[in-house]
C-alpha cells in the first residue's frame, strides 16, 4: 500500500478527521464527482481522489520515485501541481490559506505570496479560533508535520512552479487550464484590513 493509500484509508476510517477535513480545510473525499474529463497534457492518467465545497478537485497522479504527485484543478479553470505526494499536500492544505495565497501571488512572487500570508493568517484565526487545534489533531492523526507557514508558502511555490509541462490540466474540449498562480497582489476592493 503506498502512503498515499494509507492517508486516503486514514482519512475514511477517522469520521472526525474526514470531517474536520471536508468543514474547515476544503478537502472532501466524499466529493469526487468534480474532474471527470480531466487529464494532463502529457498524457499520464490522474485520479480524483477529494473535492472541495466551490467545485475545485485534487487528483493523485502517476507514480514518480514512489511518490504520487498531487494536483489540483478548481472550477473556474486553473490547475497545475500542488505538491509531490499527498503528505506533503496535505500538510499544505492544513496549514495554509494555500488557495488564496496563489490567488494573491503577484504572478508567483514568492515575496507576495509571504506577504499575502501574513493577511490570511490573521483572517483565518479572527474567523476560526480553533483553527490552531484542528491543525494539529488532523496532523496527529494522519502523521502530518506541521510545518512553518513561510516554509510550506516557499513548499507552494516551488510546486506550482513546476506545472509546465507535465501537469498541465486539460478538459474534455483540449482547453488547458490557467495557472495556479494569480496576478492580483491583494484583494481588489479596499486591499488588506
Amino acid at each position: 500500500m503506498t502512503s498515499s493509500d494509507h492517508l486516503l484509508d486514514l482519512i475514511q476510517n477517522t469520521p472526525e478527521i474526514d470531517l474536520l477535513l471536508r468543514s474547515s480545510f476544503g478537502f472532501d473525499i466524499h466529493r469526487k464527482h468534480y474532474g471527470e474529463g480531466l487529464r494532463l497534457a502529457s498524457g499520464a492518467p490522474m485520479e480524483v481522489i477529494a473535492g472541495e465545497s466551490a467545485g475545485g478537485a485534487y487528483f493523485l497522479c502517476t507514480e514518480q520515485n514512489g511518490r504520487r504527485p498531487v494536483v489540483y484543478a478548481s472550477s473556474e479553470g486553473e490547475g497545475g501541481l500542488l505538491a509531490d505526494d499527498l503528505g506533503e499536500a496535505l500538510e499544505i492544505i492544513i496549514g495554509l490559506e494555500w488557495h488564496d495565497c496563489l490567488t494573491f501571488s503577484g504572478s508567483g512572487d514568492v515575496e507576495v505570496m509571504q506577504a499575502s500570508t501574513r493577511h490570511l493568517e490573521r483572517s483565518r484565526d479572527k474567523y476560526n479560533s480553533d483553527i490552531d487545534d484542528e491543525v494539529a489533531q488532523v496532523a496527529a492523526a494522519l502523521s502530518l508535520r506541521i510545518v512553518p507557514v513561510t516554509d510550506l508558502v516557499i513548499r507552494l511555490h516551488a510546486a506550482a512552479s513546476k506545472t509546465e509541462a507535465d501537469y498541465v490540466v486539460i478538459d474534455e474540449d483540449g482547453q488547458e487550464f490557467g495557472p495556479l498562480f494569480g496576478e492580483h497582489v491583494e484583494p481588489r476592493h479596499g486591499g488588506w484590513r
